[in-house]
């Protein structure tokens, strides 16, 4: 249906152990969920290394065009969908916690590199990215913004300026950070007039325990589903035209430029 998006999003258990895990375990979530149509799959932060895993993460770090990317490639392929994942990314001695979006062809069609890295085990291992670029799915302008950087109203809104109809964050919130996905998330939606598609892990990995609460969220701020603690395959159908009733709705964009320090 022309100006439609069907996307899913995948909260997967953060105890899976290493790349080939990882993909084994999303190569049967794909086929548990053969029939259900998708456009646009979002897989959470460093899905490909897992997160809280050390020094791992430079084990495991690969090239936007490595294994486990050409995997993602195969699998985008045989279901017909596009594959947006966050992963340990290896630039010559650099590496980036990145995210990217391989389409239906088995083409990079997206690519971010995480902006912030909160202090602790990120800013100990990860160089920052600079800047945020959109690309295009069907009908619908898309961002990623990866975990930490959705959470400066800032981010969003340069993205949705730039003319996002659709948000992405693969993220790795921690249990005691609910309020991010409870409150945060559909809080920038709706001051933002965007879907948001926020995908997080489940369970517990080295000590380390997830909140879950992977969600669709609508341009009005309402779920359009929501995830609880475990494993979950959230998919819903969105609608461009909801972005622009949003906008024109409460036309935040264009009376923030009434303010005087604007």
């Amino acid at each position: 249906m022309s100006g439609t998006l069907n996307v899913a999003v995948i909260q997967s258990p953060a105890e899976l152990n290493g790349p080939q895990a990882r993909l084994a375990w999303l190569t049967q979530a794909l086929e548990d969920h053969a029939n259900q149509p998708c456009d646009l799959v979002v897989l959470p932060e460093l899905f490909q290394s897992g997160y809280n895993v050390g020094n791992k993460v430079a084990e495991y770090a690969e090239p936007s065009d490595g294994p486990f990317a050409r995997a993602v490639a195969d699998l985008a392929k045989k279901h017909g969908t596009a594959i947006l994942y966050g992963y340990s990314e290896r630039q010559g001695d650099a590496l980036f916690n990145s995210a990217q979006c391989i389409d239906k062809n088995g083409q990079v069609i997206g690519h971010h590199r995480k902006l912030l890295l909160p202090p602790g085990f990120e800013g100990d291992h990860f160089a920052p990215g600079n800047g945020c670029e959109l690309f295009t799915l069907g009908e619908f302008k898309i961002g990623i913004l990866v975990c930490y950087d959705f959470e400066f109203p800032e981010n969003l809104r340069y993205v949705a300026l730039q003319g996002a109809d659709l948000v992405t964050v693969p993220t790795a919130l921690g249990a005691q950070w609910g309020v991010v996905s409870e409150k945060v998330v559909p809080t920038r939606a709706f001051e933002n007039g965007v879907y948001v598609c926020y995908a997080n892990s489940c369970g517990q990995e080295n000590g380390m325990n997830y909140f879950g609460g992977s969600c669709i969220i609508s341009p009005d701020g309402s779920d359009l589903a929501r995830a609880k603690s475990g494993s979950e395959f959230l998919h819903s159908c969105i609608k461009k035209s909801a972005v622009a009733i949003a906008q024109d709705r409460l036309p935040y964009h264009k009376d923030r430029q009434k303010l005087p320090w604007i």
